[in-house]
């Protein structure tokens, strides 16, 4: 599968891997006793992490895969696309 690495992987899996050792973080606060308020900051800090590390990958799906397959296409077909990946950045 190697085909489907995309220049922005490498930087996705640095995120992930960032947000996987704050989720370790958390669970080990909430095994602590720590404040609810300083676990749900933490928590929201990992949400964002994953967020934008989906937010990334798609984009970058359709900005390269989904360019290969649609291919040549008329006018109106290609405003379509590029509506659809104008509106997908509001994810």
């Amino acid at each position: 599968m190697a085909d489907h690495v995309h220049e922005s992987h490498p930087e996705i899996v640095k995120r992930l891997k960032r947000a996987e050792g704050h989720l370790k973080s958390v669970i080990a606060m909430i095994e602590g006793g720590r404040a609810c308020l300083d676990i749900a900051q933490q928590l929201h800090a990992v949400e964002k992490a994953i967020t934008q590390a989906k937010r990334t990958l798609i984009h970058d799906h359709l900005d390269h895969c989904l360019e290969d397959a649609v291919g040549t296409v008329g006018r109106d077909q290609r405003r379509s696309v590029d509506e659809f990946k104008t509106i997908a950045k509001y994810l």
